[in-house]
């Protein structure tokens, strides 16, 4: 952590630790050998202006300069680079969170260090989430510390999991949050000084690890941190830390009224405090210029009013979090408890004896070592070395990253990856795996059949200019780039590749056996292997052919005498599989096994055919009469354009082709003359009518997306021109069309 230098055997890592206080940053460098922790070297250094208010930075390159200075005075007093540090957020704007996490392993198992780092792990982010829960406000808080209050092992309490055998083991912790702004604060501050994070930890969370040493903590006690900003609190209670709490007000609101009573800046006003606890009387400069003399009993008189105010928020806070009442003892650490009168007024405020209320400094530093000269070994120091000490109970660090060119802070787990960082810049997951295309959607035979899109390319990720991938570790620094997946081709499927049109009719033709490929209408349309299906295409696979087609196939002449399994048969008797046809070759086929019309019954023919073909043509009206009929007993009428419920809706096509040009680009009987293409206005868009000679209201449907299944129990408007359109009403170029639900009680003009 520390850098080069000499290192002597028994030392262990050096330890940077950073108190960044409202009114000083203390600096305190060290390392931890067995249980006890050996001071090096230890440095402070005042604001110079009012940087920071209240625990909170307010002016990032001052305080930076600041953090400058006492680095570079440690540096030179331990001859070595200092690069990283650990450092205390002050508890402005706290929120808690209790929790249990808990881990099932597949078989009993040894626990080892990294499980009981991977279950506090899972126990902080289970607690970010219902933290995120309850979060009433627009600020991102991040975790900066958290205690385990109790481990269990198979769901049996236990003081520490590391050694035993287990198949569960659970946590129960204290999760600590603080907005954004706070501790970005600290770490532009840091990196300003040019330091790197290696560790941060809450200010009470840091002070506990001296003043209240584990074997206290049984029982019920407060430890409160009384800085210049903030008075950070934290309660023990059976063997662990039960709550963190912290009210604004500290050391700075009582210099406030000496700043007002005395007529001097703040400097003075807090070197006439200081002194108060040290001498019967204070001499001073006033902002007149003037000399004056004020006696150390005076202040406190000045003072006992605020100290009294301060105390009782503070004595409030802690019965709020010791569950509404007192508690057995409290230590008092800061520069700003050791004020004349503070014990004693937060003694009367909780009720417990004086004696109970006591600043701890030299006597609870019996695991500290100070291996320099002239060390400082008082109350100020605690919190220093807690967040040293904290280095070793948890390793909690934000890390900053670039992603797509944006600065971006995620919480160090210590497992972070590009996953990690994705999710943080909510880059959606669809971007980063490949798409698949549309579906191609289609029947055979009367069952759907789906012919799925091809997938996309997987998004392009670059970790500092090489490849990487979701699951690269990434540090502190890294550049990210992540190009966006795409989305494949749409499903494409061509009608002779499908598995049914694989399969081949066998039959046996005048004694050979023979294979004949299996062809498909589409639509209704006969059509080739080559036929690229579209969406909503009903393909029927037939397995038959007629004889005359089977010769055709052949290529050989049909005969007379047609027989099908030795029964008399015409050219269009169907043939199935393992059919066995046959015919004369060298026989006439007659004109009544062909079924076709002599010369002079051509009249007669022609007729027929046209007979045939006013047949269809009145059979399309009737399929388009019965769709109307249909239309009006569902939603309430289209040729009277039912006024009803509606708003225009997108969906897919639900009617019938009615007329319109058919998959192999002929017009269904229904048309006549000439094919023309016809432009309408459909709900303010430009449409193309095509393959018909004329057209009537209905073909639109053929052409726009209106999904009339979804009624929800509206009715349907339609209108051509602003007028009631009529069903088989006859389109020209230009008409304007309208097609909407109407919502009830509402009216479209």
């Amino acid at each position: 952590m520390a850098g080069l230098g000499e290192k002597r055997e028994d030392q262990g890592q050096l330890i940077f630790g950073l108190d960044i206080g409202t009114r000083s940053i203390v600096g305190t460098v060290g390392y931890l050998n067995g249980n006890k922790f050996h001071v090096l070297a230890q440095r402070a250094k005042e604001h110079e202006t009012r940087a920071m208010l209240d625990g909170q930075i307010h002016d990032i390159g001052k305080v930076g300069e600041t953090i400058g200075v006492v680095r570079r005075q440690l540096e030179d007093d331990l001859n070595r680079n200092l690069t990283d540090v650990c450092i205390a957020a002050a508890g402005r704007v706290l929120r808690t969170v209790t929790t249990r996490a808990e881990i099932r392993y597949e078989s009993e198992k040894e626990i080892a260090d990294e499980d009981i780092y991977a279950l506090e792990t899972l126990g902080v982010e289970q607690a970010y989430e219902e933290f995120q829960k309850i979060n009433d406000t627009d600020i991102k808080f991040y975790c900066v510390g958290y205690t385990p209050m109790r481990y269990y092992m198979n769901n049996y309490q236990i003081g520490n999991l590391e050694g035993h055998k287990a198949k569960t083991i659970a946590t129960e912790m204290i999760a600590t949050f603080l907005p954004d702004d706070v501790v970005d604060g600290l770490y532009k501050a840091v990196e300003h000084a040019g330091l790197r994070v290696a560790n941060l930890t809450l200010e009470p969370i840091a002070a506990i690890q001296v003043a209240i040493p584990e074997k206290f903590r049984m029982l019920n006690m407060a430890l409160v941190d009384v800085g210049a900003g903030t008075s950070d609190i934290s309660i023990t209670k059976e063997g662990t830390i039960t709550a963190y709490g912290m009210i604004p007000v500290a050391g700075d609101s009582l210099t406030d009224i000496i700043v007002q009573n005395c007529l001097v800046d703040f400097e003075m006003a807090e070197q006439i405090k200081r002194l108060a606890g040290e001498r019967e009387s204070i001499e001073y400069t006033d902002i007149m210029g003037l000399s004056q003399t004020i006696s150390a009993q005076a202040v406190m008189d000045m003072l006992s009013g605020a100290v009294k105010d301060m105390t009782k928020q503070v004595a409030d806070c802690i019965k709020e979090l010791n569950g509404d009442k007192t508690v057995s003892a409290v230590f008092v650490v800061g520069g700003g408890g050791t004020i004349a009168g503070y014990t004693e007024a937060l003694a009367e405020e909780l009720g417990i004896a004086k004696e109970r209320v006591a600043i701890r400094g030299k006597e609870v530093m019996q695991n500290i070592v100070f291996e320099l000269e002239d060390a400082r070994v008082d109350s100020l120091m605690v919190t220093p070395i807690g967040i040293c000490l904290s280095y070793y109970e948890q390793s909690n660090n934000f890390i900053f990253v670039e992603f797509n060119r944006e600065r971006m802070k995620l919480y160090d787990n210590g497992r972070l990856t590009i996953a990690d960082a994705a999710m943080q810049a909510q880059f959606t997951n669809e971007d980063l795996f490949p798409k698949r295309g549309k579906a191609l959607t289609y029947t055979v035979n009367g069952k759907t059949r789906i012919t799925r899109g091809r997938q996309g390319e997987a998004a392009v990720i670059l970790l500092n200019g090489d490849p990487a991938d979701l699951h690269s570790q990434i540090h502190s620094g890294d550049v990210i780039s992540v190009k966006a997946s795409t989305e494949g081709e749409p499903g494409r499927q061509e009608l002779g590749k499908l598995p049914e049109l694989a399969e081949q009719l066998n039959a046996v033709v005048n004694g050979t056996k023979i294979s004949l490929p299996k062809t498909a209408e589409v639509n209704g349309i006969r059509e080739n292997e080559y036929y690229e299906i579209r969406e909503n295409d009903d393909i029927k696979v037939q397995n038959c052919y007629t004889v005359k087609e089977v010769a055709l196939f052949l290529d050989v002449p049909l005969g007379g005498d047609i027989r099908v399994n030795d029964t008399p048969a015409k050219p269009d008797t169907k043939v199935y599989e393992n059919f066995t046809v046959s015919w004369n070759m060298n026989a006439e086929i007659s004109y009544a096994d062909l079924d076709e019309p002599e010369e002079e019954d051509y009249e007669r023919s022609e007729k027929r055919k046209k007979e045939q073909e006013e047949a269809r043509k009145q059979a399309e009206i009737e399929r388009l009469e019965k769709q109307k009929a249909d239309l009006l007993a569902q939603y309430g009428g289209l040729d009277g354009g039912t006024s009803g419920n509606g708003n225009d809706t997108a969906g897919g096509p639900e009617t019938e082709a009615h007329g319109g040009e058919a998959e192999n680009g002929e017009t269904s009987s229904a048309d006549a003359g000439d094919k023309r293409d016809l432009r309408v206005m459909v709900n303010g868009e430009l449409v193309t009518l095509t393959g018909k000679a004329a057209y009537v209201f209905v073909d639109v449907f053929d052409v726009i997306h209106f999904d009339l299944k979804d009624s929800r129990g509206r009715a349907i408007v339609t209108k051509v021109n602003g007028h009631n359109a009529e069903y088989m009403e006859e389109l020209k170029e230009g008409d304007s069309v309208e097609i909407y639900w109407e919502e009830s009680g509402a009216k479209r003009s």
